[in-house]
């Protein structure tokens, strides 16, 4: 064999390794990017559905917070609403004070007061009122700020009876308020 054909040879051989070689290379190469479009395809899906969870999350939360912000106002504009009624029922009762039935209606207090108590009372009222009851002829005890009504006692202190308005309206509130809400 001449030195010439085994370089050839040798030449032809080194050109197959190298082909193999690079063909290997291509297979790998291939074989990784195959892989890597894989795990980014998985990255990708895994980051999508953390994002889509994580967003239901804070759109359930915003939601709810605006929920819960609009009861509040609902809330604070039904408590408004209810100050501005008891306001107004606190001015009725401050005008019907002045008129005729409120008399008969301190007569009717003081009767349910005796009836409860005994006859012999103290009654407690408003400076306005101290004439009406002195006229009944019922014992004024010591003045109180109210928007109506008496306060009786028994003559020993024991026992006492509040017809004020003010207990009235205080003891009554919830029945106000329900009663308030059904008309609004």
């Amino acid at each position: 064999m001449s030195i010439e054909t085994f370089l050839l040879e040798i030449e032809n051989r080194k050109k197959r390794e190298i082909e193999s070689l690079d063909k290997d290379l291509a297979e790998k190469k291939s074989k990784l990017q195959r892989e890597l479009d894989i795990t980014l395809k998985e990255i990708q899906e895994k980051f999508a559905n953390e994002a889509k969870v994580k967003s239901e999350r804070e759109y359930a939360r915003i939601i709810e917070a605006s929920k819960l912000q609009a009861k509040k106002i609902m809330f604070d504009a039904i408590n408004e609403n209810m100050q501005s009624a008891f306001d107004v029922i606190k001015k009725e009762i401050e005008n019907y004070t002045k008129g005729q039935q409120y008399k008969k209606a301190l007569e009717t207090m003081v009767n349910s007061s005796k009836k409860k108590l005994g006859q012999n009372i103290i009654v407690h009222c408003r400076d306005e009122d101290k004439q009406v009851l002195k006229d009944m002829g019922v014992t004024i005890g010591k003045s109180i700020k109210t928007l109506g009504g008496i306060v009786a006692e028994n003559k020993e202190g024991t026992k006492e009876l509040d017809l004020t308005f003010d207990e009235l309206l205080r003891t009554h509130e919830d029945q106000i308020k329900s009663f308030l809400s059904e008309r609004m």
